[in-house]
């Protein structure tokens, strides 16, 4: 996992990520393989937010909003909403950075 060493999770953050269909694996599958994550500076008013995207287990694109929470030396990812993304969406992202995803 390389820049962080597993997630947090509670009933709040993990309900919000599955009313949109996105279970635990599916958003720990995001970052198991390409995944592009940046900041949020939008939404980062109380904490530093990020916004990545990647493929989930099911080959999907997914949209997942989230901050890093430090417990005692561990770095974890804490999941705060996540969808599927449309198509249009996919192709402006790779359009947008010249990839194909």
């Amino acid at each position: 996992m390389g820049l962080f060493q597993g997630f947090d999770r509670d009933r709040g953050n993990r309900a919000k990520c599955q009313k949109h269909g996105i279970s635990v694996a599916e958003i720990e599958a995001l970052f198991g393989g390409d995944v592009a994550a940046l900041p949020d500076r939008k939404h980062s008013s109380a904490e530093e937010r990020f916004m990545a995207i990647g493929k989930g287990r099911r080959g999907r694109y997914v949209f997942l909003a989230f901050t890093i929470r430090v417990q005692g030396t561990q770095r974890l990812v804490r999941p705060i909403s996540a969808r599927y993304m449309h198509q249009k969406e996919v192709d402006h992202y790779a359009q947008e950075t010249h990839s194909d995803i």
